[in-house]
């Protein structure tokens, strides 16, 4: 289904505004590096928050989701969902520590944690690994998106989809830096979400479905639309809510869920005005991804069901379209094809806009990894601040087109999911106690990096040497016990972290709590630093996390739970979402957010 005049009007006025904010704000954006990759450190929070969830509404974001519903039920989503406990605790303990830093970048961290030519092999090795490697395959991901979506509403190839979606974004991206990132996350987000409810609408009103309560009451729906999963399928419960819950938020590095924080939820809060804003800007991160997103993809995933019910029927509905890229996260743009055009456009803009708030993201965020802790770091330490943004806005140039490359070997979204949750098995515990045990060193976390890479190759190819497969779960499982049994082990056998580097580190960030004990006792024996104490805050954190979870969780059921007519149920949860807000703005204690 192609679009008409009145659609390409839609999309042309937002590619024009896209291109009037990047350049509106690319003078202050080039006057130095902090400048194009944290904004000077003087943003709000609200605008920083609604950035951070315009980056995880990518256009892939929904086809994900409906590749989970169609394949897994509603429940499925819990391979996500679980990743909330990591933001909350990212909310209210690693905010504070990633603010009071004062880094560039969270790859700059490691030589203010470590010291020695390792730590300066780590920084740059890290950039380079996930400021292009992850960070590539993460756009490619995204871009895959938009080639599906090219192929069905526009009848265009992949590479010319990839060609005409990231020109735009690249532009405006080198020109305006994470200021005009911002500022078109703010105006993208806005237009992606009321594209989603759009599509949500439409999905129900289709001929075959006939509104929601035929929808919710259709038997091979009624299979699907559960938010727990079935506990006497012993292994899909453990695929998607046993492991998940009980090891993969704490244990899996995942972009927009690291434990402990990183990436561009780091980049915003360096960003931020202040450590209020940062934990502000995160916590409406959180409950806006979690609660409030997800309901109108489910929706549109589970009406895709009933009107393309298998592969065949998808690959029948659009016959040009290359079957090798025909998967189930496909379902999603094929329901969009429905609407009507003028809405039509609004909605391809909706997923553009999508598109473009994420690949802007990694754009800026990858190019300050190459910039900061690789270029200036070790090729040319003394260089001006209009050549940083210059190598900038090249190195953006160079990432669009690395991912372009890469989209056209992938084949759906669920398929690039695993492979970064494997390659990041096992180093999650690593990321959170680093800030809070001493002992930890540089090659602790070169040895994690390291092992959970070698698992994750070696399980892409251990059928083909003879091996059984196992389960995505279980292969996620040994992932994690052979990588965390080897970085605690080598942490004891090497040396740790300069004292000098671990007292300075210490006094900026003041982590505290018993890991820190036995350094600074061992310290202040010696007389050095007698006035550093290892208080600790993390414990009256914790039920402000606990609560955080409980309010977004209760809220995502109370809108399945109404939605469904389940009322009574529904009101339960209502109140038990109402009752936790109450008792967090209680327990907040000074972490709220100051205007």
């Amino acid at each position: 289904m192609l679009l008409n005049f009145s659609d390409w009007i839609f999309m042309i006025a937002f590619f024009i505004l896209s291109l009037i904010i990047g350049l509106a704000v690319t003078k202050r954006a080039g006057r130095s590096a902090e400048d194009f990759f944290v904004s000077g450190r003087s943003m709000p929070w609200w605008l920083l928050g609604i950035s951070m969830v315009a980056t995880t509404f990518s256009t892939d974001t929904p086809n994900l989701v409906t590749d989970i519903v169609r394949t897994h039920g509603v429940a499925g989503n819990w391979v996500w969902f679980a990743f909330l406990i990591t933001g909350m605790v990212t909310v209210f303990i690693y905010a504070r520590l990633w603010k009071r830093s004062r880094v560039l970048t969270d790859i700059e961290f490691y030589e203010l944690r470590y010291s020695g030519k390792t730590a300066a092999f780590l920084r740059g090795f890290r950039a380079l690994y996930l400021g292009l490697l992850f960070n590539i395959v993460i756009m490619a991901s995204v871009s895959l998106a938009a080639i599906k979506i090219g192929g069905v509403l526009l009848g265009i190839s992949p590479v010319t989809t990839v060609v005409i979606a990231g020109s735009i974004v690249v532009v405006y991206s080198m020109l305006g830096g994470l200021t005009g990132v911002l500022i078109t996350d703010f105006f993208q987000f806005m237009v992606a979400m009321f594209g989603a409810f759009a599509v949500a609408f439409y999905a129900v009103k289709h001929p075959m479905i006939g509104g929601l309560h035929n929808l919710i009451s259709n038997p091979v729906i009624k299979q699907k639309i559960s938010l727990l999963p079935n506990f006497s399928d012993m292994n899909t419960l453990m695929a998607i809510f046993v492991i998940p819950l009980a090891v993969q938020w704490w244990a899996a590095w995942y972009p927009g869920a690291e434990p402990g924080g990183g990436g561009y939820i780091a980049q915003r809060m360096f960003a931020a005005k202040n450590e209020e804003h940062a934990i502000g800007a995160t916590f409406l991160f959180n409950v806006t991804h979690y609660a409030l997103r997800p309901w109108p993809w489910i929706i549109v995933a589970l009406a895709s069901i009933i009107v393309f019910p298998d592969l065949a029927s998808l690959r029948h509905a659009f016959p040009n379209v290359d079957p090798s890229i025909i998967k189930n996260d496909m379902a999603y743009p094929a329901m969009i094809s429905f609407l009507p055009h003028g809405l039509l456009g609004i909605v391809v803009t909706s997923l553009t806009a999508a598109y473009m708030s994420t690949i802007s993201t990694h754009l800026n965020w990858g190019a300050s990894y190459i910039v900061n802790d690789f270029y200036k770091r070790f090729i040319k330490p003394h260089a001006s601040e209009k050549e940083l943004v210059f190598v900038g806005r090249i190195s953006t140039l160079f990432l669009m087109v690395l991912a372009g490359i890469f989209a056209l070997l992938l084949s759906n979204a669920l398929q690039a999911f695993h492979l970064i949750l494997q390659i990041g098995a096992g180093t999650g515990l690593l990321f959170l106690l680093r800030w809070f045990w001493w002992r930890i060193n540089a090659i602790s976390e070169i040895t994690a990096m390291t092992v959970s890479f070698l698992v994750a190759v070696f399980f892409s190819i251990y059928q083909k040497l003879g091996f059984t497969k196992l389960q995505t779960w279980q292969e996620f499982v040994i992932g994690v016990g052979i990588t965390t049994i080897s970085w605690v082990g080598v942490t004891f056998l090497t040396k740790p972290t300069d004292e000098d580097t671990l007292i300075k580190f210490y006094k900026l960030v003041k982590p505290g709590g018993p890991g820190w004990k036995g350094f600074i006792r061992r310290i202040q024996e010696r007389g050095i630093e007698p006035g550093l104490t290892p208080g600790w805050d993390v414990p009256a954190s914790l039920l402000n996390i606990f609560l955080g979870c409980v309010i977004v969780y209760s809220t995502l059921f109370t809108v399945g739970l109404w939605l469904t007519g389940k009322n009574l149920a529904g009101a339960i949860t209502t109140a038990l979402a109402i009752f936790s807000s109450l008792a967090l703005a209680k327990n907040w204690k000074g972490m709220g957010v100051k205007a």
